[in-house]
């Protein structure tokens, strides 16, 4: 049940019934227009209480919309409407500064180092169909900490299970992984703009968080199954569709 002063979101669709409202003193207006982009973390703490303390705390100017627990438990800190601090310096597709202002954040309690638990996901699930109903997000516009700021975050992780979130409509999964056969570093760096992967990272960083979301496994240099898995993407889900200069 909703506390006293809750903001009209956490009454939303998709929201669990039980949610609580922990509001951070971390949070702003937004400024360039309504979030566009739903944006994972993982909290690499010890505990999801831990994780809320933190990103409700004033000295540590830091936030997000959402924490959901390992068992299901759920905060809302920060109303959808308003601006949480929570992604820092990157971007992804035309967006190259302040994504703050264009992100609903979650940050699901996990190390990053273990698979995430089954009531945990179903309550993102359903968290998440709520917000891109709300916000007109599409599925190319839900990413993780790691693809927009791929030289200093790897959240939410390998083991995050993007697959499943994309048998639901929730996210982008290459259908289409061999190689055509001309696959070079031109077409890496094209192919990578297209999904979303802004030009001013390096083909290091860029090849680590396609990796990392996409092929865990990988390794050594850039191959041509890299370049598959973006040209598939691209094709099918270029992540401007229907935008505006940002």
């Amino acid at each position: 049940m909703a506390e006293p002063g809750q903001d009209r979101s956490a009454l939303a669709e998709g929201l669990p019934e039980d949610l609580i409202w922990h509001p951070s003193p971390n949070q702003n207006n937004r400024a360039g227009g309504p979030a566009d982009t739903l944006l994972l973390h993982f909290t690499n703490m010890e505990t999801a209480e831990a994780a809320v303390a933190r990103l409700c705390c004033p000295e540590a100017k830091v936030s997000c919309h959402y924490v959901i627990a390992e068992d299901g438990r759920a905060w809302q800190l920060v109303a959808e409407e308003r601006r949480a601090f929570h992604a820092g310096l990157g971007g992804w597709g035309r967006v190259a500064q302040d994504m703050n202002s264009r992100t609903i954040g979650i940050e699901l309690a996990n190390r990053g180092n273990h698979p995430f638990p089954e009531p945990q996901m179903r309550v993102l699930e359903a968290m998440m169909r709520g917000i891109m109903a709300r916000w007109s997000i599409p599925p190319e516009r839900v990413i993780g900490h790691s693809d927009m700021a791929p030289d200093r975050k790897d959240d939410p992780g390998p083991h995050f299970d993007w697959q499943r979130l994309a048998r639901q409509g929730l996210a982008v999964w290459p259908e289409v992984t061999a190689p055509r056969g001309d696959e070079d570093l031109t077409q890496f760096r094209a192919l990578a703009g297209q999904v979303g992967y802004r030009p001013e990272f390096s083909d290091e960083h860029v090849l680590a968080a396609v990796r990392l979301r996409y092929r865990p496994w990988g390794r050594g240099p850039l191959a041509a199954e890299d370049i598959a898995v973006l040209r598939d993407i691209a094709a099918r889900y270029p992540v401007d569709r229907g935008q505006g200069a940002a």
